[in-house]
């Protein structure tokens, strides 16, 4: 008996230790891969940014010309640099001018000018400051009754798509996991919307990680209890949540009557 429990004692001696070395492998890994896949795909756009720049800059004015070793993110440094200046020039008389010259041939353009309008109406509308684009994380139900997705609203629907309907409806971004860059756009009414408290980059990171990372409910107590979806049923309407007429009618029944200030009137003969 006695030898038995040693080889017991030795085999879960063992098992512990190799359960020890598993469980340091998973948090090394945990740890060391965010950092180091962010080190990686950051050295790729800085080093992808300095192969097309830095060659464009003269040799007189190249710091890598004087020096036997090249500089990382010299590209990147002067791509902002040429940045900042464009948008200083822009600002000023020549700079309209030479905005507008460029603007009138690129219209004359049959295929270009097409391009060049989407692009530039894409960025004006996410860089303005005033933009409500991916400024609200959605829930709604897709693609049916019961079954909800997460989208990001991109703007109020305008135009002839918001002509034909009586609803007011919003353009609604609908990302595919695991890239969000690809995705479908959505008309939906702002009614059978479910306006969520995460930020758009707790969405994005939800809808990356296949639902993996979740963020946490920041929202108070009281609004936690608060339910804004009906229980699916079917083919029946889940948002907006309306109490059942039956649970209503019980309320009213069981409602105290208000009670009459004013003094009881004597009847006078």
């Amino acid at each position: 008996m006695s030898q038995t429990r040693r080889k017991q004692n030795a085999m879960r001696r063992r098992l512990g230790f190799t359960r020890q070395l598993r469980t340091n492998l998973l948090a090394g890994i945990l740890i060391t891969a965010p950092i180091g896949i962010t080190f990686y795909l950051s050295w790729l756009v800085i080093g992808w940014i300095d192969s097309k720049v830095t060659p464009i800059i003269p040799e007189k004015y190249n710091p890598e010309t004087y020096l036997r070793f090249s500089i990382p993110g010299l590209g990147l440094v002067v791509a902002i640099v040429l940045l900042i200046l464009i948008g200083s020039l822009t600002k000023g008389v020549i700079g309209r001018w030479w905005l507008r010259t460029s603007e009138r041939l690129l219209a004359r353009m049959p295929v270009i000018r097409s391009l060049y309008g989407a692009v530039k109406q894409i960025f004006e509308t996410i860089m303005k400051q005033q933009s409500n684009a991916f400024r609200q994380v959605v829930l709604f139900e897709y693609p049916r009754r019961g079954s909800w997705a997460i989208g990001f609203i991109t703007g109020q629907t305008l135009g002839e798509v918001q002509s034909l309907t009586e609803d007011d409806v919003v353009n609604v971004f609908l990302p595919t996991t695991p890239n969000p860059t690809s995705g479908y756009l959505l008309f939906i009414p702002k009614k059978d919307l479910v306006i969520l408290s995460m930020t758009v980059e707790e969405g994005i990171k939800m809808v990356v990680s296949g639902g993996i990372v979740t963020p946490p409910d920041r929202r108070p107590e009281e609004d936690k209890s608060i339910r804004k979806v009906a229980p699916a049923d079917g083919e029946l309407k889940t948002i907006p949540y309306e109490r059942d007429a039956t649970l209503e009618a019980i309320d009213q029944e069981t409602a105290p009557e208000p009670e009459d200030d004013e003094p009881p009137k004597l009847a006078t003969g």
